[in-house]
């Protein structure tokens, strides 16, 4: 896990975030924010010098991660953005799992809806623990596994998924943060029906 930055800056490393997912110009940005003090300086508002090395870390894990994994669609499929979800989830980039979730999320009806929104909430949940707010991860990491459990997608394995992230949930202290569990992998393959799945 790891925190977010203040807001303008989250939001426009998220944006090269996703974007590098189908863009290798975006993936270079994030290999040059990750090595380069200068590059990330210049990203940086004076008022915010300090979050350089957040900025390089977070950086640094979307530009591993993405490594040698090819890119895809810049309007992503269900399938590919749900592996991509993989990806940056198993990475700690909680945030940017949120913000490529959501448009599949807003399209799609019934189980698959409600395992989206499970699988959003617990990205942001962890997100929240990431950031010390222990309340929100909490409320959220719960609901999302409630979600998980009714939902349905594909051929992900929602139901051991859910039961792994409600192990978490005791565990969650200001003294110590659990191990995160690895997303769900689709074994099989979803058509974008599945976004419309009752």
């Amino acid at each position: 896990m790891i925190p977010t930055l203040p807001l303008r800056l989250r939001n426009r490393l998220a944006e090269t975030i996703l974007r590098a997912l189908h863009d290798p110009a975006a993936r270079r940005q994030l290999e040059r924010l990750a090595t380069d003090p200068a590059t990330a300086a210049h990203w940086l508002e004076d008022a915010a010098r300090e979050q350089g090395p957040l900025l390089r870390e977070r950086a640094r894990r979307a530009g591993e991660a993405l490594a040698g994994r090819p890119p895809i669609a810049a309007e992503p499929s269900l399938d590919e953005a749900v592996a991509a979800a993989a990806t940056l989830f198993d990475a700690g980039l909680h945030f940017e799992v949120h913000e490529l979730l959501e448009p599949h999320w807003i399209r799609a009806e019934g189980r698959a809806r409600e395992a989206l929104q499970g699988l959003i909430q617990i990205a942001v949940g962890y997100q929240h623990l990431a950031n010390g707010n222990l309340q929100g991860a909490r409320a959220l990491l719960t609901e999302g596994a409630r979600r998980l459990r009714a939902g349905r997608l594909a051929e992900l394995d929602l139901a051991t998924f859910a039961a792994d992230v409600a192990d978490t949930i005791p565990k969650l202290t200001d003294a110590a943060l659990p191990a995160v569990p690895l997303f769900p992998r689709n074994a099989g393959r979803c058509s974008s029906a599945c976004e419309k799945e009752a």
